[in-house]
């Protein structure tokens, strides 16, 4: 009797234990076939990398012009803007050579002045030479009838005929002259003659190394690197220190060769810096896939036709742009980590950017007023020595 009931206890529970296995089995088949309808709808969808940098355009400062430094007017983490003075060179040299530029062109026009008097000038002489031909043809016209009446001796008209031509050879000279002096002046007025326009450019150069003087941003950013001191004696093209602008970065992130097969240009990305945390996502898209791999630009490009080769799977740099709203929200500094994920479900996008006319690297219009400002001041000095003084 206690083996029957013993066999009768354990029936009902070894059913209920397989009942809980079961239903434990069929979990784990569900959270499987979950997890594989997730990684099939969505993760087959995505590639990311946690190897991805934030960067941005860094505009190094130079002086075109050689001086000393007088005045550091900016220091790293400051705030500039485009066209602000930045560094103050000596002026000393460039004024000297700006004086001697404006003496010059003022000496030109009047120069060119006085070659165009002179030219009114040997018209006159032709004038006045043209009525002594005449003259003398008139009174050898009037003694020719007289010599066949014996009415003047024959050496009087000789002479009359050898001022004729003395008159003649007068006129031809003085003609030459005067087309010699306005082939100096014709054609143009005296600010546009070439000699003037030569001094104007010799004074412009002037004004412009003066003005280059100042060493100014060319685009708005914040102050990185300064390495310039005062009474530092500098050259054209030396750094003197980086303006970063950062409301115009973006994220190159390093993808595996093995992932790049289903990344096209526009597809949306989501960037996480390591300053922010997962709480802040930046919104993105794939700018372009650059031309070869990190190793390909490498200093040192690596060597493979040795007999000692382990294949590394190589990264390529893909540029994300990052929405400029996301930037403004929450700034980026250039170097920051971050962590990339591109959404790949829409492959119509191109592979490699197909034109490069729809946008560019930057642009700055800070340079462009000082020709305007140097013609201005040289048409100033023009216009000074054009009229006489009263």
């Amino acid at each position: 009797m206690n083996a029957t009931a013993d066999s009768q206890a354990e029936a009902p529970s070894n059913g209920k234990r397989r009942r809980i296995l079961t239903v434990i089995a069929l979990v784990f088949i569900a959270a499987g076939l979950l997890w594989a309808l997730f990684w099939y709808l969505v993760l087959s969808k995505r590639e990311d990398t946690d190897d991805a940098y934030v960067n941005g355009n860094k505009v190094v400062i130079s002086a075109r012009v050689a001086g000393t430094v007088v005045s550091v007017l900016a220091d790293d983490t400051q705030l500039v803007h485009a066209g602000q003075v930045l560094v103050r060179l000596d002026p000393v040299d460039a004024e000297t050579r700006v004086s001697r530029a404006a003496s010059v062109l003022a000496e030109s026009v009047r120069q060119v002045r006085q070659q165009t008097a002179l030219a009114g000038q040997y018209d006159a002489v032709v004038n006045a030479r043209r009525l002594e031909l005449r003259r003398a043809e008139s009174d050898l016209a009037r003694r020719k009838p007289l010599i066949a009446a014996e009415a003047i001796a024959p050496e009087e008209l000789r002479h009359a005929d050898d001022a004729v031509r003395l008159a003649r050879d007068a006129l031809n000279q003085a003609e030459r002259q005067a087309h010699a002096a306005h082939a100096l002046v014709d054609g143009t007025d005296v600010a546009h003659n070439p000699t003037v326009l030569e001094a104007k450019a010799a004074y412009r150069d002037a004004w412009i190394a003066a003005e280059r003087d100042r060493v100014v941003a060319p685009v708005s950013g914040y102050v990185a690197e300064r390495s310039v001191q005062l009474g530092q004696h500098i050259q054209p093209g030396q750094a003197l220190m980086t303006v970063i602008p950062l409301d115009a970065l973006w994220v190159d992130a390093n993808f595996k060769e093995v992932q790049l097969r289903d990344l096209r240009i526009g597809q949306p990305a989501i960037v996480v810096s390591d300053l922010y945390g997962g709480a802040v996502k930046f919104h993105g898209r794939v700018l372009g896939v650059s031309a070869g791999t990190g190793a390909a630009f490498a200093l040192l490009p690596p060597q493979n036709a040795s007999g000692n080769w382990i294949k590394v799977v190589q990264r390529v740099p893909v540029r994300i742009a990052i929405d400029d709203k996301d930037l403004e929200k929450h700034p980026l500094r250039v170097g920051l980590s971050a962590t990339v994920t591109v959404d790949t479900t829409n492959q119509t996008g191109p592979v490699l950017a197909p034109d490069v006319r729809d946008r560019f690297a930057g642009a700055t219009d800070v340079y462009g007023a000082d020709i305007a400002k140097a013609d201005a001041q040289a048409d100033a000095v023009i216009r000074r020595n054009l009229s006489p003084a009263r």
